[in-house]
């Protein structure tokens, strides 16, 4: 349900009395800016080039990287949760797993192997945390992707729980190369974009750049502190 706001004048015009002021100024305007970096770094980069730049950006990270095809997605997936150690794994209830051909691992048990899979149902409410917390590999879709830091963004969902990106050991992000973007500049006009037209986002939008890491205490870097210790991004070549 979309909230609405109540009182918004009266609660500005509140404050704006508060500090001296006549009224709360209505519209704003945008600031021009003579120079604007965040538009300039890696706007002349094309998919290929992307794609190369996120490549480097893994090996910085503690990342996995690996590049198929719809073909290839299936092999490639088992290969990499059987690398991380096997199952239970637990994906998202997302129609691009059916899109990019990964329907036949939804099942109890993945053919002739002994990995057990669940998908996301939010029909089951907390059963899904519990699933999520049990399994070992959590599989998940980037709806954008930050090609200069190797972040993916991921848009929660009833359907697509944020607690599979978090609660798994090992978390699989499947990156569809179509949503290569150079930076964060990128990723918020898209979101903004979508907010100004109507679209519903998401309550929930996890920016997630590889495993889980901190290197608060003397500024030496452990990895898996507060979830996945490893991670892997499977770039999908466009449909």
């Amino acid at each position: 349900m979309k909230g609405t706001i109540q009182n918004r004048e009266a609660f500005l015009s509140d404050i704006a009395g508060r500090l001296g002021r006549d009224k709360f100024a209505v519209e704003v305007e945008r600031p021009k800016w003579k120079y604007q970096p965040q538009d300039a770094v890696l706007k002349d980069a094309d998919s290929n080039e992307l794609l190369e730049i996120l490549k480097i950006q893994c090996t910085k990270i503690h990342t996995d990287f690996v590049v198929t095809n719809k073909i290839g997605l299936i092999e490639t997936v088992k290969n990499i949760v059987s690398t991380y150690g096997g199952g239970p794994v637990l994906a998202w209830k997302d129609i691009r797993f059916e899109e990019y051909g990964l329907s036949p691992l939804f099942t109890q048990t993945w053919p002739g192997e002994n990995v057990e899979f669940h998908e996301w149902d939010p029909s089951r409410q907390e059963e899904n945390i519990k699933l999520a917390d049990e399994a070992n590999v959590g599989i998940t879709i980037s709806d954008i992707t930050l090609a200069e830091s190797g972040t993916a963004v991921l848009f929660s969902g009833k359907d697509k729980g944020r607690t599979v990106s978090f609660l798994p050991a090992s978390s699989v992000i499947i990156i569809p190369k179509s949503t290569l973007v150079p930076r964060m500049t990128q990723a918020v006009r898209i979101i903004r974009e979508k907010v100004k037209s109507g679209e519903h986002i998401a309550s929930c939008i996890n920016f997630i750049t590889g495993p889980s890491n901190s290197a608060d205490i003397e500024s030496n870097l452990v990895v898996g502190v507060h979830g996945p210790v490893k991670a892997a991004y499977i770039v999908v070549e466009d449909l």
